[in-house]
Parts: structure tokens; sequence; C-alpha cells
């Protein structure tokens, strides 16, 4: 379980958190969007640490851990996908997938995965994680990488960003099987409309602060502008 308990942040004179409020129960896919610029991607990065609150208590599973560090963090079971996937120079995607997952991969077990987010698995195994791959490529990567850590708390910031309508359906995809074969949480970023749908609850954030908790279900149209959520 993971509590935020009146998070404030600030950079330079603007005031982006806003005494968040927010518990995340174990075993849910949640959502987080609102306007670009409300504080989405802010309050993902002070729970995984790259931000540090001004104020304020992080815990979770009942540990505070506001003043942990990123590899703390992630010792602790928290992983993070980023918006702008980082390369790694002299290591191939098969040996990221290897580290992720602890152990040594099969090519059979790293090709399935790779295929579960879109990629064409035995053209990638020998490639280095750098910046020859698309940044669409690079983001599928990462998203495999993730998934195999198996966390007890997973936040992907903005994982469309940069992939393409067959990937992004994959994607999709994946995140259905996730939500539906849950054992940790999951916290997604997101504008995409069928990424908030299957989330078990949307919590729309507006000039830093928590606006509303929409519950699986309840109708999107009547509470968030899609016009502001990206279509695909």
């Amino acid at each position: 379980m993971l509590e935020l308990k009146n998070i404030n942040f600030s950079a330079g004179n603007k005031h982006i958190l806003k005494d968040i409020n927010y518990t995340l129960e174990s075993g849910k896919f949640i959502a987080i969007t609102g306007p670009n610029g409300s504080g989405k991607s802010t309050l993902a990065k002070v729970i995984m640490g790259i931000e540090k609150p001004d104020s304020g208590v992080i815990l979770f599973n009942g540990k505070d851990i506001t003043n942990m560090s990123i590899d703390d963090r992630a010792r602790t079971g928290i992983s993070f996908g980023f918006q702008q996937p980082v390369t790694f120079k002299g290591i191939t995607v098969h040996n990221l997938l290897n580290l992720s997952a602890k152990k040594e991969l099969s090519s059979d077990e790293a090709c399935d995965l790779l295929a579960n987010v879109g990629l064409c698995a035995n053209a990638y195994l020998d490639r280095e994680v750098n910046s020859s791959l698309s940044g669409g490529e690079l983001k599928r990567i990462e998203i495999a990488s993730v998934l195999l850590r198996q966390s007890p708390l997973t936040i992907f910031d903005e994982p469309e960003a940069g992939i393409d309508l067959w990937s992004f359906n994959n994607l999709i995809q994946v995140f259905n099987s996730m939500r539906e074969e849950l054992s940790g949480s999951i916290v997604v970023i997101s504008h995409q409309e069928r990424i908030l749908s299957i989330a078990d609850e949307i919590v729309l954030i507006s000039d830093g602060q928590i606006e509303r908790v929409i519950s699986r279900g309840e109708p999107m149209d009547n509470i968030i502008d899609l016009h502001s959520c990206r279509k695909i």
C-alpha cells in the first residue's frame, strides 16, 4: 500500500504539487491523468524519489520512504518506466532483460516477452540499448524490462509516448493482462482514454491538486474533458 500525505513540491517560484493526499491499495491499477502541466509526471517522480517533496510524507507498506534514495526505493519494491527511456551503451537487449529478471533468460523466454510489447524479438536480442534504436523501440524494451521485475509497485510515466498505433494496441493488451493477473500495484500516468478505461481508479489532477478520484465504470465524459486526453 502506498500512502501520500500532504505532499507539496515547488520548482523555482512555481508550486507544482499542493497538499496531495492519496492512498493506493495493494493490487490496484491506477491511472493518473489531467491537463499538461498539472503535476502528473512530477507526482510520479516524487513517488520514485527522483524529486524530493518540500513537505509531506510518503509511506510504502507502512514504511516511511520520504527521504529514501531512488536505489533504496527500488530495493524496497518500486519500479519506474520513464517517459523518455534511458540508453545503455555496451548492454544488449538480452543482457538488460536478464538484469531485470535477475536470472538468465533463454532466447525463447526473452523473445516471448519482447513479442508481448510488439517487437520482432529475434531482430533485437543482440542489439545494444543505445541511440541506434528508435524512441518507440526503446520505450517498448523498457516496458518489457520493467514488467520482468514484478515489483510490488510499478509506475509508468506516459508509456504510450513515442510508439505507433500497432504497438499501442499491444500495450493495451499487456496492461489488460497485468490488471487481470495483478499481484502488485500499477500506476500509469496517461492521457489515453483507452488506458484510463481499464484502470480500477482514475486520479484526476488539475493545477497540482487531486480534483477527483473516479472509480472504474463511472462515465468519464461527465468528469474529464476528453479533448485534453489524446485518443489512439
